[in-house]
């Protein structure tokens, strides 16, 4: 078992998520950002679907009753057990009745703590995430607490304490991303400038953001004059209501795009004008408020590609842990 101190801004259980489940209006949730949480049970010896927890610009403070190996990784924070300051992206021996914490983050948004044997609340639809609008998953639906005792399932595997990941796979700070963007569902509603715009400028994230989007300040985007069609609104911004992929991006009002991430709804009648490539989602999950962030348009094919060389560099990352 685990006992939380202190809980940290927002810190939940998360895991690689829910898929599958959009046509039951059900998000996928799950750790915003896959590779640190895969990364964080490798180091342990967890396998990819153990659950950790994923703590947002704040950490928590933890005591576990027995002795465990832990693993920080996502933002670039020190690792704080009982006084004595220890690296992330490295599995650490946590004694029974020792406190862990995490030290002010640096950069990034999020970091993820790992426990052999994972974070053992029950399934709910396959997945031990916290879907927090709905109160689904995770510990009872929501955010952790002062006192929640958290069980720990057992371990599958012993692994040395020490053990790292390499310093060329890990991600290097920034306060300036660059995310590549498939444009699409609804980009015709956006006159030709605005769309060229959009991918030229550079955008602010709002501290009006979190698990179910990202809001991004910049200029206004205009559209394409028309007579609104039967089932959307009048607001240019109104389509009739079409499917959100994750990382969507929806213009209200044309004022300020919203990235929809893990918590979003699955549908709606915003005008969508792009996707977040799949192979960037973790880049974006380490952005911060008053972060900047561009949009590099690519196309589909592109989008594939690199899906794929994203998932080889996870499993080469993993398969470097020594």
């Amino acid at each position: 078992m685990i006992t939380i101190v202190k809980p940290g801004l927002q810190t939940t259980v998360q895991d690689l998520g829910r898929p599958g489940r959009l046509a039951m209006a059900m998000p996928p949730a799950g750790a915003l950002d896959q590779f640190a949480h895969r990364i964080a049970n490798a180091l342990v010896g967890n396998g990819p679907s153990a659950a950790t927890l994923e703590a947002a610009l704040m950490g928590p403070s933890v005591v576990s009753d027995t002795d465990c190996t832990v693993a920080v990784t996502g933002a670039d924070v020190d690792v704080i057990i009982d006084g004595a300051v220890h690296p992330s992206w490295t599995a650490l021996w946590l004694p029974a009745g020792a406190e862990l914490r995490l030290g002010p983050i640096r950069s990034g948004a999020r970091a993820y703590i790992a426990f052999a044997g994972g974070i053992d609340v029950p399934l709910v639809m396959g997945s031990r995430s916290t879907y927090m609008p709905s109160g689904v998953g995770g510990f009872q639906g929501r955010a952790l607490r002062p006192k929640d005792v958290l069980p720990i399932g057992p371990r599958t595997r012993a692994v040395e304490e020490g053990r790292h990941l390499p310093t060329r796979f890990r991600p290097v700070p920034s306060s300036h991303f660059e995310v590549r963007t498939v444009l699409g569902l609804a980009a015709y509603r956006f006159v030709s400038e605005s769309l060229r715009d959009f991918t030229e400028r550079e955008y602010q994230l709002s501290p009006e953001s979190n698990r179910t989007g990202y809001r991004f300040r910049g200029e206004p985007l205009d559209f394409v004059e028309r007579e609104a069609p039967f089932g959307a609104g009048d607001n240019p911004s109104n389509v009739v209501s079409l499917g959100y992929p994750l990382g969507s991006i929806q213009v209200p009002n044309g004022e300020e795009p919203i990235c929809l991430l893990r918590d979003a709804v699955t549908g709606g009648g915003f005008v969508t004008l792009g996707t977040v490539i799949t192979a960037d989602l973790d880049l974006l999950a380490q952005a911060k408020a008053p972060d900047r962030v561009t949009f590099t348009p690519v196309d589909i094919d592109t989008a594939l590609r690199l899906r794929r060389e994203h998932a080889e560099h996870v499993d080469n990352a993993v398969a470097a842990i020594a």
